[in-house]
Order: C-alpha cells, then sequence, then structure tokens
C-alpha cells in the first residue's frame, strides 16, 4: 500500500513538473529561498547596525566625560584693571611715527609749534614706558581745542597732562598755548623709534 502511495506521488510529481517544467520550478526554488533569505537577513542586519550605534554613542559619551574640561578662574578686579591697562598701552617701536602723527595734525589745524621737547622713561614697577612731549603752539583757540582732542582720537594711548594759555594782547586773536602729552607705551626692548626722535630739534609747521 506504501509502496502505490509513494509511486503516486512521484507519479504526481513528474506530472507537476511536466506541466510546469523544469527551469520554471528551479526559478521558483531559487526565488523562495532568496526570499525565506531576505526575510531572515534584515532583520539581523538592522539589529547589528543598532547595536553598532548604540556602541558608538556609548563611546562618545565615555571619551566626553573623560576629557577634563579647563575653565580658567577669573582673575582678582586688581588684576583684570592692570590687564585691560597693559592691553591698550602703544608699541613703543612706532613712538617715532605717533610723534609723525602728531606734528601733522597740528599743520593741519594750522598751528605753529616751536622747539618740541620729548623725554622718555621706563617705569620699572609698573613695567611700561611713558614718552613724553612738550608743545608750545600758536593759534587759535578754535584750531587748539580741536587738535588736541584729534591727538586723543588718533593716538588713544596717550594722554593730555598740561594744557597752559598765554595771550599777548586782548584784541589778538592768537594764543600761545603749552601742551604736554604723554604716551603710554609697552616694555619693548627696542627703542630705536623713541630713540631718534629725543634727537629731533623740532621745528617750525
Amino acid at each position: 500500500m506504501k509502496t502505490v502511495n509513494l509511486a503516486q506521488a512521484a507519479l504526481t510529481v513528474r506530472l507537476w513538473l511536466t506541466r510546469f517544467g523544469w527551469t520554471n520550478c528551479v526559478v521558483g526554488t531559487l526565488l523562495l529561498v532568496g526570499a525565506s533569505v531576505w526575510l531572515w537577513a534584515v532583520p539581523q542586519l538592522k539589529q547589528q547596525a543598532a547595536s553598532g550605534r548604540v556602541a558608538l554613542s556609548a563611546a562618545q559619551k565615555s571619551l566626553t566625560s573623560a576629557l577634563p574640561v579647563a575653565i580658567a578662574p577669573p582673575l582678582p578686579p586688581a588684576q583684570q584693571r592692570l590687564q585691560e591697562f597693559y592691553d591698550v598701552l602703544g608699541e613703543s617701536r612706532y613712538a617715532e611715527q605717533q610723534v609723525k602723527t602728531l606734528f601733522a595734525l597740528a599743520a593741519k589745524n594750522g598751528l605753529t609749534i616751536n622747539q618740541a621737547e620729548y623725554k622718555f622713561a621706563a617705569n620699572k614697577d609698573g613695567l611700561f614706558h611713558t614718552y613724553t612731549i612738550s608743545l608750545p603752539v600758536k593759534g587759535q583757540y578754535g584750531a587748539i581745542r580741536p587738535f588736541c582732542e584729534q591727538i586723543l582720537l588718533a593716538i588713544p594711548f596717550a594722554s593730555l597732562d598740561e594744557i597752559n594759555f598765554k595771550r599777548d594782547a586782548v584784541n589778538n586773536p592768537n594764543l600761545e598755548a603749552k601742551l604736554r602729552f604723554t604716551m603710554h607705551l609697552d616694555n619693548a626692548n627696542s627703542m630705536a623709534g623713541t630713540q631718534s626722535a629725543d634727537n629731533q630739534p623740532g621745528g617750525d609747521l
């Protein structure tokens, strides 16, 4: 009986294969196998990718937490103000150019300068230099005041330490003024510019 059933089953398979063709059967089998592999492999790949992302994120967090974050402590108020002072100092090597700027602005405002005086000094305690320029100028008040303002704007590390006016006569529109500016400079070693300026005799503009 079993032999008959097996024979019938084999006959049925042969008829089915004959009806649909061997090639179609092979292709169908390959498609079925491929679909099975796809359905199994895709979830596995997704799971592996998700595990990789989780591991990478954990490693990045661990690395970030392991790196020390250096935060500089704030400076004391006095030291902060001192640092701000040093930050605005002029450069000693360009002092001569600043003197030329001063004379150029005097000429622009129609002022006459007679025999300017220069004095360089080093502040050892403060670790900075000063370069003092005394200017006896002649001109109208309406020209002297803008000249002083222009100097302080053009040379922000300069200060106007003294200003004195003298008039020969009441009806004379021109004044004689004594101006003293001081440039505050850094503690550079090269002072060639100021030394050459110290040797200038001054002159009429």
